[in-house]
């Protein structure tokens, strides 16, 4: 897709995201059906970025909650 074109349909506004499989399909086909999703895996893999990429492209507010976790005392 050309840039003129991108800029038409507003995928220029996305976050960068490279789909390593059908996870886009899969995510929109949950949102459509509203059926929960867990998104797992180590720390720096890209699920976050993901995320941002999918509430982006469902045209979706993203708000992001951290947590600090601390152990419990013995």
């Amino acid at each position: 897709m050309d840039a003129v074109a991108e800029r038409q349909t507003g995928l220029d506004e996305l976050p960068f995201y490279r789909p390593q499989g059908n996870e886009v399909s899969l995510f929109e086909y949950a949102w459509n059906h509203r059926l929960p999703m867990l998104i797992k895996g180590p720390t720096g893999c890209g699920k976050t970025r993901y995320i941002q990429y999918m509430a982006a492209r469902l045209g979706r507010p993203l708000y992001t909650v951290c947590l600090l976790y601390t152990s419990p005392s013995p």
